[in-house]
């Protein structure tokens, strides 16, 4: 008798509970989010690629989070661990504008593991330092925090011994030892290699439509390559693909002059620094229309922006002015220019003295975001347009045969990982294997030599991606974090 009142009690507790973490709609989870979303969407990160993909990755697991949440009779909760680069704001500004402080940007941590939207909404905003106080204007039971985690989460606290007399598992109990144990490499792939086989099973009519598609539109334009910025979904892809082969029979006229050349999918029209034709996925015909007329005009500014590059090279000693896609923001063929524009004009203005040629062979990017130059592991210079004359021609000196040191330990890391990608994808069967652009090649060959040293039958037939973090994407490709445990 009881053992059958105390579980009648357990249950209308959790009912209690169930109820009450419903007090907060989704709707009003995602208003009482906002600030946290304007300070983390990955559109205000152009100019950090890396931080940028970072909050992408981690706001798809939050967004997965979230709906899991609203499930009905959802339980199977695990502790999710996030990594956001917040934007900073001024202290004493209280305007909604962009108002930095020095930095731009601060990367928080935290771990959730609340069961209910209210909770987990509080969790965010006070791990991220940003203010709660608009909850209370929401329709619902808002407590503040520790109260609500003592009222909400746990009405009832039942002495350790009832749990030892009926069997019951400790809710609390069990939350810490969640949180103690580290995730593993093995126990994720156990718990989500079904989940993601029955996406890629799903995805993979698409993505033979997908490589269909390009095949046919490299070959019909005479691409050299078909790109996306970002990592939409196969059937985004293919809906771009589509919309492009109908501007294709409907205009043929005006893509006569893409012979040879890389088409990129991204959030913008017009023609990259690197020369690639860009074409906003938020366009329409009429505005992908106007690129491709535009581009014998995109064409002869491509050429003088060479010849500009080349003028510095001159007056630098013969250091090659270099654009590297994955380390730095998408600029327009249009900014790239005037930036390289303005650095010329400094450098013709302060008449360094450059041995001619002493410097050839080595590489700099110049940068609006930094104000001190530095070195790249990868070898090249990374230099601000703002930088003063005098200390980067010090500093080139300085770092030239370090320089030099690292350009040929690119290379040879570059061969390596090469080579381990091919033989892991070998031995563990896989359709794919590849990395984000935010992991270095050092990373990513420290990663391939440990998974070498395991035995991975899930990874048969299936899309890895090595990156920072956990994640089952919604095509099926599994993403590990490159220091996975």
């Amino acid at each position: 008798t009881f053992y059958y009142f105390n579980r009648l009690c357990l249950e209308k507790v959790f009912l209690q509970f169930a109820l009450q973490s419903r007090a907060l709609s989704g709707a009003d989870a995602i208003n009482a989010l906002r600030p946290f979303y304007f300070a983390v969407h990955p559109d205000f990160f152009g100019q950090h690629p890396k931080e940028r993909e970072v909050n992408e990755n981690s706001l798809k697991r939050l967004n997965g989070y979230l709906e899991n949440l609203q499930k009905p009779g959802f339980r199977s909760f695990k502790p999710t661990q996030l990594t956001f680069y917040v934007r900073e704001r001024e202290p004493n500004s209280s305007s909604v504008q962009e108002s930095f402080s020095a930095s731009g940007f601060r990367a928080v941590s935290f771990t959730l593991h609340t069961r209910d939207l209210l909770s987990t909404v509080l969790d965010i905003l006070n791990s991220c330092s940003l203010s709660t106080e608009h909850i209370q204007s929401l329709n619902v039971n808002s407590q503040p925090h520790k109260e609500a985690k003592s009222t909400v989460n746990r009405p009832i606290k039942w002495d350790k011994t009832y749990y030892s007399f009926t069997g019951f598992k400790d809710p609390e109990e069990e939350l810490e030892q969640a949180q103690r144990v580290e995730t593993t490499l093995i126990s994720w792939l156990d718990d989500n290699e079904a989940s993601a086989v029955k996406k890629l099973k799903k995805s993979l009519p698409l993505r033979k439509e997908l490589e269909c598609l390009k095949f046919e539109l490299s070959h019909q334009l005479q691409l050299s390559d078909i790109r996306w910025q970002r990592s939409w979904g196969v059937a985004h892809r293919c809906s771009q693909l589509h919309s492009l082969g109908r501007l294709v029979q409907q205009r043929p006229e005006v893509l006569k002059n893409v012979k040879g050349r890389t088409v990129v999918f991204t959030d913008r029209s017009g023609m990259s620094a690197a020369g690639h034709i860009m074409l906003g996925t938020m366009d329409v015909h009429h505005h992908w229309t106007k690129i491709f007329e535009r581009l014998p005009n995109y064409y002869k500014l491509q050429k003088r922006l060479l010849f500009l590059e080349d003028r510095i090279s001159q007056l630098l000693g013969g250091i090659q002015v270099i654009y590297i896609e994955e380390l730095q923001p998408l600029l327009t063929l249009e900014e790239y220019y005037e930036t390289l524009d303005s650095f010329y004009n400094k450098l013709c203005d302060s008449r360094l003295p450059f041995h001619p040629h002493s410097l050839r062979g080595l590489q700099m990017i110049l940068e609006s975001d930094r104000y001190a130059p530095s070195l790249h592991e990868f070898g090249h210079f990374m230099i601000p347009t703002v930088c003063d004359p005098t200390t980067l021609q010090w500093f080139i000196f300085a770092k030239a045969q370090q320089a030099r040191e690292n350009l040929k330990r690119k290379e040879e890391m570059m061969i390596t990982e090469k080579e381990l990608i091919d033989t892991s994808t070998e031995k563990f069967s896989l359709d794919r294997l590849y990395k984000e652009p935010s992991v270095s090649s050092a990373q990513m060959i420290d990663c391939c030599k440990r998974l070498l040293e395991e035995s991975l039958p899930y990874l048969q037939g299936m899309h890895l991606c090595i990156s920072h973090f956990y994640s089952v994407l919604q095509d099926g490709d599994l993403c590990i974090p490159w220091n996975w445990k």
